[in-house]
């Protein structure tokens, strides 16, 4: 490529004068005459500092005033390695006139405040900000950062900090104090008054998201990352415990371990009545939960709701301050603990013995445990029906399983005899486990019994010991259906020997005490279901509450609801 041509010839430019040096104006300067702004006079004209040079590269300076600077030999009189070395400055506020400057650009049917806090670059989780622009999350905001950077490639100004909730414009670095950002504060944290949370069960609600879409607050859908539908499960039924609900979404617990902070926020977002969509996502708590567990439960590998259900209870006690030897000394304990009544035997191989599980008073030993969850045991379904009978599938009542705990029916277990009896007082909220999986060293067996229940006044008096002290005799003790697990085999193909396969699916059934409803969540799907019908699927986990209900007193003793 050629050079460009000169305008005009050298030599017609021979006799041209040379420019002057870069500080000629100093010297004509007087030196006795005073300046005009009252600085002293020093024989050179003083720059101003970098702070004002960085005001003008900032807020601007209108024509007649850069021409003056200009004249004065202002702007030229920057070092210039100082210059680039220097950080900017940055402002504490906006101009009166810029106020609203970029708030028009935030996107927020993009945001989603669900995924764990870590920098998408640094994959930190300290200092944490999220662009409103995009979503995505960066660490800090000052000049070497990534939030700073992403401001100026991408043109995306305005970001939340996700711990103080204050948003704040890039690069200038001043926060935005306007109202019209407080629903995206709500979102990222949100808060309900003691007496908002008191209405939640009282008067019904509905809401509707960014997209227009109506959802019930406390009925929403939880996204399946890829096989975490065991977890969600528990969480929408634990979500549903009144107790436990209200303290999570009251109590600070900024001070205590993440499992419990990260659950507080996940059934904040779900009974929150302003959100941007119809679902919620457990990222942020499924990320601890795999982290405490050492990877037991995950969000790439199916467990089971119970064994997590669990887990996790426990960890809750202990995160919230509960002790490992004293017990109610937490909320959970306080909901869900009970006592039971072991009464055990040795099965001697006497041949006068006669009935093997009869009991003999003299060799009853007796202890005193207690539970978070009452495990009861299906009748074996029969391997062998007749041609009419084949499609039948079995039924069983729940309070013929429940009789395992009164006290009288024996079971055979290892090489003892066991009997079982609930004692007063009963806690708030019981938890059964119906045990339908079975599995020995050949294979895994699922029983479909189908268990019948009813879905209110459920009377737990015949299974617990008569105590006067503690409850009149002959009262019943109601309780009433809240939330049920139920599991579903769907057959799917596989490639191996074996052939078909069974899918576990898991599917909450879930009651609205403000319109007496009752909502079935399987991920993502939300709807309404009869609860008429609600036993006809395979029962595996129950929630049921204590009616408050005070009975007269009789005998003795007092009665206590």
């Amino acid at each position: 490529m050629s050079k460009r041509q000169a305008f005009e010839p050298l030599e017609h430019v021979l006799d041209a004068p040379s420019p002057g040096p870069k500080r000629a104006r100093v010297e004509d300067v007087d030196m006795d005459e005073p300046r005009a702004n009252g600085a002293p006079s020093n024989g050179r004209l003083m720059s101003p500092r970098l702070e004002d040079q960085e005001k003008i590269d900032i807020l601007g300076a209108d024509a007649e005033e850069h021409e003056e600077l200009e004249e004065a030999g202002a702007l030229h009189d920057v070092d210039e390695e100082e210059s680039a070395m220097a950080a900017p400055k940055r402002q504490n506020a906006p101009q009166a006139e810029y106020t609203d400057l970029y708030l028009d650009t935030i996107n927020r049917k993009v945001l989603d405040f669900d995924f764990e806090k870590l920098c998408s670059v640094t994959l930190s989780n300290i200092n944490v900000y999220a662009c409103l622009v995009c979503g995505k999350y960066f660490q800090g905001r000052g000049p070497k950062s990534q939030a700073y950077f992403h401001a100026l490639e991408e043109g995306h100004h305005v970001y939340v900090n996700m711990e103080t909730k204050k948003v704040y414009v890039l690069p200038e670095g001043y926060e935005v104090k306007s109202k019209s950002l407080e629903d995206i504060k709500f979102v990222v944290d949100p808060r309900m008054s003691k007496t908002e949370v008191a209405r939640l069960d009282k008067e019904p609600k509905v809401s509707w998201d960014l997209f227009n879409r109506e959802y019930t607050p406390g009925f929403v859908g939880m996204n399946n990352i890829k096989a975490n539908d065991y977890f969600n499960v528990v969480i929408q039924a634990l979500s549903h415990v009144v107790p436990l609900r209200n303290y999570f979404m009251l109590e600070d617990l900024s001070s205590r371990p993440q499992i419990a902070q990260r659950f507080s926020t996940l059934v904040r977002k779900i009974w929150n009545p302003r959100a941007f969509k119809t679902h919620v996502s457990p990222h942020e708590l499924l990320q601890e939960i795999s982290l405490r567990s050492s990877k037991r439960f995950n969000l790439t590998d199916q467990s089971d709701p119970v064994d997590f259900l669990s887990w996790f209870l426990n960890n809750l006690h202990l995160a919230v301050g509960g002790s490992k030897t004293k017990p109610g000394s937490s909320i959970v304990q306080k909901v869900f603990q009970g006592t039971l009544k072991i009464e055990s035997q040795e099965i001697t191989a006497r041949a006068d013995a006669g009935d093997r599980l009869r009991f003999e008073d003299a060799a009853v030993k007796s202890t005193i445990t207690k539970f978070m969850i009452l495990t009861l045991d299906l009748p074996s379904a029969p391997l062998f029906q007749d041609a009419l009978e084949k499609n039948i599938i079995p039924q069983v009542p729940l309070t013929t399983i429940l009789n395992k705990y009164n006290g009288i029916q024996p079971q055979e277990k290892m090489k003892d005899r066991v009997r079982y009896r609930l004692i007063h007082p009963l806690p708030p909220y019981l938890l059964f486990n119906i045990k339908r999986f079975s599995k020995n060293k050949f294979v895994s067996e699922r029983n479909p019994t189908i268990v019948t229940f009813p879905v209110t006044s459920l009377d737990m008096s015949p299974y617990v010991e008569p105590n006067p002290k503690e409850y009149p005799p002959g009262e019943p003790i109601y309780y009433d259906l809240v939330a049920n697990i139920t599991h579903e085999a769907v057959k799917k193909k596989d490639d191996s020997v074996e052939g078909e396969q069974e899918a576990k699916v898991w599917r909450a059934q879930l009651k609205d005490r403000s319109r007496d409803e009752w909502f079935g969540v399987q991920d993502l799907f939300v709807e309404k279901e009869q609860k008429e019908t609600l036993f006809t699927k395979e029962a595996y986990l129950m929630v049921w509450e204590r009616r408050r209900t005070k009975p007269a007193a009789s005998g003795n003793g007092k009665g206590k609801a």
